[in-house]
């Protein structure tokens, strides 16, 4: 077994609420930039330990979601070892098949892979999300008569196999100029929910 990871996604964008992105749709604005972040609980790969452990990207999507051409910064969590974060980039490039390597057909180019402080957090369907200082969100859920809203078998997900809890950012910034991200808005598109992904 090339990994076996289980955890929790934190993800916000610049989409309205909903990003239309999950339904194969146009996103607002004919573009999307935002980061998503996995939070490994538990974990594997190639029998390294990864628990605990968070991998993160900010992209740039140019237009559909599904015709690719993503342009993405890697955030590796400053606490992981080296050997964690070898193990990390070789499941989430694709390089170890399984799940992980769908979604990396879909980028263009890793334009840098950078180390990072990470503050991951849920409690209670609240996040808080904050990447190094110039990456930071705050996520509540979308709820109905019965609960959170979800989202199931929608044509794109970051968490295949599982629900997507529909939520929105009251604070969502990314202020990395040097890789073309100047973003502070409110109120806009976020999603999380919980993997478990196995190759």
């Amino acid at each position: 077994m090339a990994y076996q990871l289980e955890g929790s996604l934190l993800e916000v964008c610049t989409c309205k609420v909903i990003c239309p992105c999950w339904v194969g749709e146009d996103p607002d604005g004919g573009v999307c930039d935002g980061v998503i972040a996995y939070h490994i609980d538990k974990g594997k790969v190639d029998g390294v330990d990864v628990s605990g452990r968070t991998f993160s990207i900010l992209a740039h999507i140019p237009g559909n979601v599904l015709k690719g051409g993503w342009r993405v910064v890697v955030y590796m969590d400053d606490k992981a070892t080296s050997q964690q974060q070898e193990a990390l980039l070789n499941a989430f490039t694709g390089k170890l098949g399984g799940p992980l390597a769908d979604q990396v057909q879909l980028i263009g180019e890793v334009v840098a892979v950078e180390q990072a402080s990470v503050l991951f957090t849920v409690e209670k369907g609240r996040g808080t999300l904050k990447i190094g200082p110039s990456i930071e969100a705050e996520i509540v859920p979308l709820e109905g008569p019965t609960g959170a809203t979800t989202l199931h078998d929608s044509v794109f997900s970051n968490i295949p196999g599982s629900p997507a809890y529909v939520s929105k950012a009251p604070k969502y910034r990314a202020n990395v100029p040097n890789h073309g991200f100047n973003i502070d808005i409110q109120n806009h598109n976020a999603v999380q929910g919980s993997f478990r992904f196995v190759a």
